[in-house]
């Protein structure tokens, strides 16, 4: 027998909206029953469009509605803890976008209310819900590559449209680190767990945001590892993980829309490849949500994911402003 729908609304209209409502509707786990704006008529408009019941002017209108039993928030960076605070004091499961925030006590704050409140939180970091991802993982995991050495991470675009994105606005925690450099840094501490330092280094434009981040972290371990965020470089998405007797490569990590998992152990011999199915990242995230607020499991990615994230943006973003290596223990528990 299968669970009764979670009743979900969706805080904001944003563009990343467009492939998480279809899912959203798609999926027998859930029911998206409203949508707000902090316009009237655009949520009105909104809900039209995608055929959503219910449309509110404010997100404390939609928070208030007894019906909602939780919310995907998909607001700015800097609006994610504070809506999502708002979102748990009303009583609401919470689905937020990443990155959650770069500040560990704020991670803190929003799962000690959660816990207490007996309510669900996770971060939206999709490709982690993803087959490939698994995979990848185990097979690190599993000796495929010998020891894991040395991990490789790459997110990069060219922004057209620097003079009206949202995310070059340092007061909305823009950034190249915040935005896709975090899939970067989610992916190095998937392979090889928390780093015990990290340093970084980068390179401002427009009205202050990072426009370039490349970072080191040092593992326990031994590992060590790189990463590369850019809005000013032409689209590259890659995840490699080498090891003493080999090396694993995700050609596009972040969305599996193509490619698989790459496996050399010689340079001389072909490579050989592993295909895994594909599935929809946004789909298995949100059933994951949904599974976890009724009971039948614990959630992917949940408050341990979201601290140590936050802790290693927070040591990345100090080096980066104090040219020096941050150890990770400065940055709390």
């Amino acid at each position: 027998m299968g669970i009764e729908p979670i009743k979900l609304g969706i805080i904001s209209t944003a563009y990343i909206n467009r492939v998480v409502i279809p899912p959203a509707k798609a999926s027998p786990l859930l029911e998206p029953i409203a949508v707000a704006s902090r316009d009237e008529k655009r949520a009105s408009d909104y809900a039209r469009k995608w055929e959503i019941e219910r449309a509110f002017g404010s997100y404390d209108a939609l928070l208030a509605d007894p019906d909602v039993e939780a919310v995907y928030i998909s607001l700015p960076n800097h609006e994610h803890v504070p809506w999502t605070l708002r979102a748990l004091e009303a009583g609401k499961h919470v689905l937020c976008e990443k990155p959650f925030t770069r500040h560990p006590a704020e991670i803190e704050a929003v799962w000690n209310l959660a816990e207490s409140r007996g309510l669900q939180v996770t971060e939206a970091f999709m490709w982690r819900h993803i087959p490939q991802t698994k995979r990848f993982a185990e097979l690190v995991a599993e000796g495929a590559i010998g020891e894991l050495q040395f991990v490789r991470s790459l997110f990069s675009f060219a922004m057209s449209d620097q003079k009206t994105n949202v995310r070059m606005k340092p007061e909305w925690e823009g950034g190249s680190l915040m935005d896709i450099g975090t899939y970067c840094v989610n992916g190095i501490r998937l392979l090889a767990g928390e780093p015990e330092a990290a340093y970084g280094e980068q390179v401002l434009g427009g009205e202050g945001v990072d426009m370039r981040f490349s970072g080191l972290l040092r593992f326990e371990s031994s590992v060590r590892a790189l990463f590369y965020s850019s809005f000013e470089t032409p689209s590259r998405k890659e995840l490699e993980a080498i090891g003493s007797e080999g090396a694993l490569r995700l050609h596009d990590p972040w969305h599996a829309s193509h490619g698989g998992i790459e496996l050399q152990r010689d340079e001389e011999k072909e490579s050989e490849m592993f295909e895994v199915e594909t599935s929809d990242a946004y789909l298995l995230e949100l059933e994951d949500f949904a599974r976890a607020i009724r009971g039948e499991k614990e959630p992917l990615l949940g408050r341990a994911d979201a601290l140590g994230q936050a802790r290693t943006l927070a040591a990345l973003y100090l080096s980066a402003e104090e040219g020096r290596s941050v150890e990770l223990a400065e940055m709390g528990r």
